[in-house]
């Protein structure tokens, strides 16, 4: 049960069978399983869409389906609950054991049919329905199971009820960040959840109306929560597994490091090559960040034009992986460098995971750099050192936590840490996959005060790759290499000359720039990036 679900509950007068005397205790017992089926309904719900955000991307549209999907669904699940309220007790305690089985299941069966079936968006959407169908059959029971304990005047039962319901949301709601994701993670988190739901309908069977029901049926509810627990708990014991298995069928090369941290979900992937040098990947949130491979074309065209000129301060926004980090540092006259990544979990595993700390050179332990974890739009806000270069390595902006550091908001308060010379790269998506996404970005930059040049490379792990680099003032930063640039593999200023050119299909257009309150560029990102 939520809060968010008011609308669609069933309140209608239950009906009046003769109140039985009951010790004082079962009172509290009830609300107590009021508290517990609250807390539980909004951790299935958080559970769907943190997955949905995890898997999809769109945290938005995930958000937005699985909420209106679950009222509509409790709102049928109330009036569906109106027969079953002849038999409360044993009603009750069969809708939680079924709760419990597909609310707590549902990560799990969710994850796989995403990882083996390719389908989840539908598989989402009936899952929801269930667990919403569910969760609105409890509030008519259970209130008619208060009554029977002490007969009440309608809308004061219907206060403590809800007064209840309201803190159990609130629990619930807190709970799933805090306690569940970092204890637990999302598969047995929501595990866990499930028994707890199970549990509710064992102390309202058991602890309270045990003298009003028949033994059969007593032990026929009980057996049935006790396999639910069994399964649940079956599903506890393997779910490490099932998700190793899972995850790997989602990518091509073993995984040898994954992790879910409270922002996002960390995997690497490396190739068994018999020659050559193995192909290390990394992954965010399904999305990939780089090749081993290649990336030293993507980390070239983003750190060397900005060292073109003043590089004494460099500041780098995200990047946490140390790739442009190790880029920066190739230049002895670099004296601090600020790296500014949100998640520590990334800034760790780049110091700590050898393979990665080999391919940025151990960059995060040389003595010029200072790591900050903190998130780069409020960070700014605080910011009040200058820098004389400025690499800006986020991933693409398709949920509304990254869209709001591709706005005109973020690159505003980007140039109060700007001196009159300093230069500016922002990685910017791939003009040919998402054109509309690429010259949003460089609108937005402009519609900050900065002057853009734009230039695009190939990267075949990405494939066509573009970039911004821009300078306050009104005049287009020259882009080229400082004549000190220690030696490439990638990129001289032959290469940067071309890069500027765009074909005639995908030269600028006109679109808007990105705000808080008009991200333009996710809408752009969504709609292009779907059909590939």
């Amino acid at each position: 049960m939520t809060a968010t679900t008011l609308p669609g509950r069933g309140t209608a007068a239950p009906s009046r069978p003769p109140v039985v005397r009951h010790s004082r205790g079962a009172r509290f017992l009830l609300l107590l399983a009021v508290f517990l089926c609250a807390a539980c309904g909004l951790v299935y719900e958080l559970a769907l869409t943190a997955l949905g955000s995890y898997l999809i991307g769109n945290s938005v549209l995930q958000t937005s389906v699985v909420i209106s999907v679950m009222v509509f669904a409790m709102g049928i699940g109330s009036l569906a609950a109106k027969p079953l309220r002849r038999r409360p007790v044993g009603a009750f305690a069969l809708v939680e054991g079924v709760l419990a089985l597909v609310g707590g299941l549902s990560v799990l069966v969710l994850y796989a049919a995403f990882a083996w079936l390719q389908v989840y968006t539908p598989a989402m959407i009936v899952v929801a329905l269930l667990v919403g169908l569910l969760i609105g059959a409890e509030i008519p029971l259970l209130m008619t199971l208060l009554q029977r304990i002490r007969r009440q005047e309608a809308g004061s039962a219907v206060a403590d009820m809800f007064a209840v319901d309201y803190i159990g949301a609130l629990v619930g709601g807190l709970c799933f960040p805090l306690v569940l994701l970092p204890t637990f993670g999302q598969l047995k988190g929501a595990l866990v959840v499930g028994a707890v739901n199970a549990v509710a309908g064992v102390i309202v069977v058991v602890f309270i109306f045990r003298r009003q029901t028949r033994r059969c049926v007593r032990i026929g509810l009980l057996s049935g929560v006790a396999a639910v627990l069994a399964v649940l708990g079956t599903a506890y014991v393997l779910a490490d597994d099932l998700e190793v298995t899972a995850r790997q069928q989602m990518y091509r090369d073993p995984i040898v490091h994954t992790e879910t941290t409270p922002y996002q979900e960390i995997v690497v992937t490396r190739s068994t090559a018999f020659t050559g040098n193995p192909d290390m990947r990394l992954f965010l949130n399904g999305d990939l960040q780089f090749s081993s491979v290649d990336e030293y074309r993507y980390h070239e065209s983003l750190v060397h034009p900005t060292l073109s000129g003043r590089r004494g301060n460099v500041l780098i926004m995200g990047g946490g992986d140390g790739l442009a980090l190790r880029e920066v540092l190739r230049y002895d006259d670099v004296r601090h460098v600020t790296l500014v990544e949100l998640d520590p979990a990334m800034t760790r595993l780049a110091r700590g995971f050898d393979p990665l700390r080999e391919l940025n050179d151990g960059a995060l332990d040389d003595p010029r750099v200072e790591v900050v974890n903190a998130d780069a739009f409020n960070w700014l806000r605080d910011a009040r050192q200058r820098y004389d270069a400025v690499v800006i390595d986020f991933p693409d902006p398709d949920t509304a936590a990254l869209a709001k550091l591709y706005s005109v908001e973020f690159y505003t308060l980007l140039g109060q840490v700007l001196t009159p010379q300093s230069k500016v790269m922002v990685q910017s998506g791939s003009p040919f996959f998402a054109p509309k996404t690429f010259w949003s970005i460089a609108a937005t930059i402009e519609a900050a005060g900065l002057a853009t040049t734009e230039f695009q490379v190939d990267v075949p792990s990405f494939g066509n790759w573009g970039f911004v680099l821009a300078t306050p003032g009104d005049t287009p930063p020259p882009l080229r290499l400082a004549p000190d640039a220690p030696r490439l593999r990638y990129l001289d200023d032959a290469v940067l000359t071309a890069a500027t050119v765009f074909p005639v299909d995908r030269r600028r257009e006109d679109v808007r720039p990105s705000t808080l309150m008009d991200p333009a560029v996710l809408e752009y990102v969504l709609n292009e990036w779907e059909n590939y």
